[in-house]
């Protein structure tokens, strides 16, 4: 299916373009003010921003800075295009998340197809955890690997060793950028384990994946975790 372009539409115009994606990405530009209701309320004042709408669900809406969306749903979400008092209005909601992305003029609607990004994968959460494995110091000098997906309570950690003084180390694997949930699960695991050794027992957990959010960083940092930027 060919790609489709809307220039200055009225919002009806819109509306029934967004209607027409039959399968296909939807590019919103304009002006619109965002109102998000979820894991926390907040509101942004009408400004010109960028809203994707992917064919899995997932809504973006981007800004004039920075990569990372200033608010969005994950994929799978439901929407709902309208008009309302002459407005074009997008409203997206997932498990309890709503987006409600309100345009007061909107400059640009274009549908276009878009490929799936896991048609070919290179590089598996395996082939890190074999990376490891194969050179433990890639973690940090004197990591010993002592056992993969070890079973806690919590779930498998991805790998399970000491470090050079001896403090048992759980490592989860990631083979892409991640952000707070992964630091959570390492917390969880973290926890786990010394529950499983003991009450009192050191442990540290250190996350290995290609990058991580700023955010998550930060997490890292007051959880006491560590962060080893490594690949598969």
């Amino acid at each position: 299916m060919d790609a489709d372009y809307h220039a200055d539409p009225t919002p009806e115009a819109a509306r029934d373009a967004v209607r027409d994606a039959a399968g296909r990405a939807v590019s919103l530009d304009g002006v619109c003010e965002l109102a998000y209701d979820g894991r926390a309320a907040s509101t942004l004042a009408p400004g010109r921003r960028h809203v994707l709408l992917k064919p899995d669900g997932a809504l973006l809406a981007h800004a004039a800075t920075g990569h990372q969306p200033v608010n969005w749903l994950a994929p799978g979400a439901t929407h709902e295009i309208a008009v309302e008092d002459d407005e074009l209005v997008l409203r997206g909601e997932r498990d309890g998340e709503t987006l409600v992305c309100r345009f007061l003029a909107v400059d640009l609607v274009a549908l276009f197809p878009l490929d799936d990004a896991d048609s070919e994968v290179s590089g598996t959460e395996e082939d890190l955890r074999e990376r490891v494995l194969a050179d433990p110091d890639l973690v940090e000098e004197g990591f010993r690997p002592l056992a993969t997906e070890r079973d806690t309570a919590a779930g498998a950690i991805d790998v399970y060793g000491k470090d050079a003084s001896g403090t048992a180390v759980a490592v989860e694997l990631k083979r892409r950028r991640v952000g707070p949930s992964a630091v959570g699960q390492l917390d969880r695991y973290v926890d786990a384990l010394r529950r499983d050794l003991h009450a009192d027992a050191e442990v540290r957990g250190i996350l290995v994946a290609p990058s991580v959010t700023d955010r998550a960083r930060r997490l890292l940092t007051e959880n006491g975790h560590d962060f080893v930027p490594l690949s598969p």
